[in-house]
């Protein structure tokens, strides 16, 4: 068992080796106030001096122990089958781990009275009409976005304390986790030519300003759905040309497609990315520009 005894603040970091859960680790520790354990698939941590263990969450009898010994106050599930085109085709996994897993937590959390804190996607959406906010109708195209809405649903019928975390096109630092900023700088710089769509259009959402809006959660306890995005809308290649001109890189090599060409197994929402006035007023959401986002990542990465 975990001693209790000075900790204000117990929170369990479900999928703790992926982007997002390391982010998580980075932000919170270490705090005297709080005390984290981090679980991921993998049987060893790609991280040091946080107390580990290796679950599995499409494993019931595995969340359930964990949860119960350790007992969080908060649980943060940052586990997720997130790759697009194999959902389509590995459709059992990914609804164990995005639909079942979220089952499991929530089932688990209520038990205790934990906060549950999980993450959607703007693919719950077809991306006809957007920017969309909390409010509006999902519609989700591929299997991904299905599995996302299905979990939203999962915890609006749990009876858990819950809240859910809408993102899109996330990135920034983590180890052994390329994103998308840093795989257009390695391509470029090595003269690689890449080829980036014109008509997606989202609002990339800052890896550390979701961790943000994770903290402002758990600060004023508030339950149900935010969306969490950046602060500008822009097409991938706009993206991709904002990358370029920041790191001085030839933008002879972006080669402009349309999502079409790339003919991809699942279908992309085009016109999508969430608006995130109801984060701002009521969890004081403050996303960086991406230009700001590129100096923080060019430090911390020395690029």
């Amino acid at each position: 068992m975990y001693s209790h005894d000075i900790i204000k603040k117990r929170i369990l970091i479900i999928g703790a080796n992926g982007m997002l859960g390391q982010r998580v680790i980075h932000f919170f520790f270490p705090r005297e106030n709080i005390q984290l354990l981090a679980c991921s698939f993998e049987p060893a941590p790609c991280f040091d001096n946080v107390d580990y263990k290796s679950c599995d969450i499409i494993k019931r009898e595995d969340i359930k122990d964990i949860v119960l010994d350790f007992y969080p106050d908060y649980i943060i599930n940052a586990a997720a089958f997130t790759n697009v085109d194999l959902c389509e085709t590995e459709r059992e996994t990914a609804w164990k781990i995005n639909v079942k897993g979220v089952e499991y937590l929530a089932e688990a959390s209520r038990i205790i009275d934990a906060h549950l804190i999980h993450f959607s996607s703007d693919y719950v959406f077809d991306g006809t009409r957007g920017p969309y906010d909390e409010r509006a109708k999902p519609n989700p195209l591929g299997y991904y976005g299905r599995t996302k809405l299905a979990s939203e649903n999962v915890l609006k019928i749990s009876g858990a304390y819950y809240t859910v975390l809408r993102t899109n096109v996330l990135y920034g630092i983590a180890d052994n986790r390329p994103d998308f900023v840093r795989w257009v700088v390695a391509s470029m710089k090595k003269g690689t030519q890449i080829r980036i769509v014109t008509d997606q259009i989202n609002n990339p959402t800052y890896i550390d300003d979701l961790v943000q809006a994770i903290d402002k959660v758990l600060e004023y306890k508030k339950y149900g759905i935010y969306n969490i995005g950046g602060r500008e809308f822009i097409s991938r290649y706009d993206f991709t040309l904002r990358i370029a001109d920041y790191f001085n890189l030839d933008k002879s090599l972006i080669t402009q497609i349309t999502t079409d060409e790339l003919k991809q197994p699942a279908k992309r929402p085009l016109h999508s990315g969430l608006i995130t006035i109801k984060a701002e007023s009521e969890l004081g959401f403050r996303p960086h520009s991406i230009n700001d986002t590129l100096e923080i990542m060019k430090k911390e990465l020395s690029l």
